[in-house]
């Protein structure tokens, strides 16, 4: 039987009519697994768009997101790209999920909800305290939003920019930093996100905020309960507005 085929295999490829028959049957079967590929891609990105679909109308529509520029900008950003691939399937619940180093990417309905406090409009200058996975970064991007986002750690701000550059937000000014300092450079902001808990609101960043600027942060002591505040500033007044009560990493001031 082997050697059969051998010399079917041989004769084949001599015979000027089978020649071409020899070649094209491979050919078949690269192009039917091409196909293949591109099917199953085509059905993944189906199926993150659903989840997606799915996330923002039993997440945030039920518990009262209204922003639609903000539900549309969480209906588009790829979240499962910023997660590590071993949790991607489930990038689009409820919770917040492990990015190493002891971080986390904050559950759907807090970055909604402090993106619409924060009523982001196209060419606004945002900065970010706390990078983390870059979700929050890319969110912002979505909405236009020039954006300057501050990480302490290095090995999560080069994952963030990797991250980012690979769903396609350009838009994204990514630094390792203190976040407590802020980014005076690019000063004033229109509105700033801190995604790390501070035990007292960071003075320098209130400092950095425009004229009508606001800041969302979280603020209280590691290991206990914070609260989320959004910071206004009108001239010289400042004024404090206590939203929900939350739990975040701690922000750490570290030269």
């Amino acid at each position: 039987m082997t050697k059969w085929f051998i010399n079917f295999q041989s004769n084949t490829m001599k015979h000027p009519l089978l020649r071409p028959l020899a070649v094209t049957v491979p050919l078949v079967f690269i192009v039917i697994i091409a196909l293949l590929f591109i099917n199953n891609n085509n059905t993944m990105a189906q199926d993150w768009e659903a989840l997606r679909e799915r996330m923002v109308n039993e997440q945030l529509k039920s518990r009262d997101i209204r922003s639609k520029s903000v539900l549309e900008a969480m209906r588009q950003v790829p979240r499962h790209l910023f997660v590590p691939e071993h949790l991607q399937r489930f990038a689009y619940e409820d919770r917040p999920l492990p990015i190493g180093l002891e971080q986390t990417i904050s559950q759907p309905y807090i970055v909604a909800f402090m993106t619409e406090q924060i009523n982001p409009k196209p060419g606004m200058r945002v900065l970010e305290i706390g990078t983390g996975s870059g979700y929050q970064a890319a969110v912002l991007a979505e909405l236009d939003c020039e954006v300057y986002t501050i990480e302490l750690l290095p090995e999560l701000a080069e994952r963030a920019k990797r991250d980012l550059n690979n769903a396609n937000y350009t838009n994204v000014n990514v630094k390792t930093g203190n976040g407590f300092l802020g980014w005076p450079e690019h000063a004033p902001f229109d509105a700033i996100v801190v995604t790390a808990a501070p035990e007292q609101i960071p003075p320098r960043l209130v400092e950095q905020l425009k004229d009508g600027g606001v800041m969302i942060l979280p603020v209280g002591p590691v290991h206990s309960l914070q609260h989320l505040k959004i910071v206004t500033k009108k001239g010289e007044e400042i004024s404090t507005r206590r939203l929900m009560p939350v739990r975040f990493v701690p922000m750490i001031d570290r030269d």
